[in-house]
């Protein structure tokens, strides 16, 4: 069901088939409700939250529950400033000031739902030649 399937309904049938009138059975009214987002949880990429430097960070936001259409909004603690808009969020080449605590809000336009907050650590410079950081 969607929002724009509101209405009332009502059934018809007919009793007999010899007889041409309609039988109308009582009307029934569908209220379709939004159910606000809720349950919304972050996961991240590489596993750890724990990027070397120069890397690239995913994290993705997932909602439990929630009818949309919901919009997502991407934050790391201390910054005003919009990190994205979409499910999932993709950091190119982190730096050191990419160490942060980030959240998923989601809202659905009436309400607003927010993860819990997801530690990343930039660490050194990957070494290519090692295979590891350094």
């Amino acid at each position: 069901l969607r929002l724009h399937h509101n209405s009332s309904y009502i059934c018809a049938g007919q009793a007999n088939y010899m007889v041409s009138q309609w039988s109308m059975l009582n009307r029934v009214t569908v209220t379709v409700q939004r159910v606000p987002p809720s349950g919304v949880s972050l996961s991240v990429q590489p596993p750890g939250g724990q990027v070397a430097r120069g890397d690239t960070l995913v994290l993705s936001c997932t909602v439990a529950t929630g009818t949309g259409p919901l919009s997502f909004s991407w934050h790391r603690e201390g910054s005003g400033a919009l990190l994205g808009t979409s499910p999932c969020l993709e950091l190119h080449h982190v730096g050191d000031n990419d160490s942060s605590q980030y959240r998923c809000r989601v809202s659905d336009g009436d309400s607003v739902a927010e993860s819990d907050p997801l530690h990343v650590t930039v660490l050194g410079e990957r070494d290519p030649w090692a295979g590891g950081d350094t």
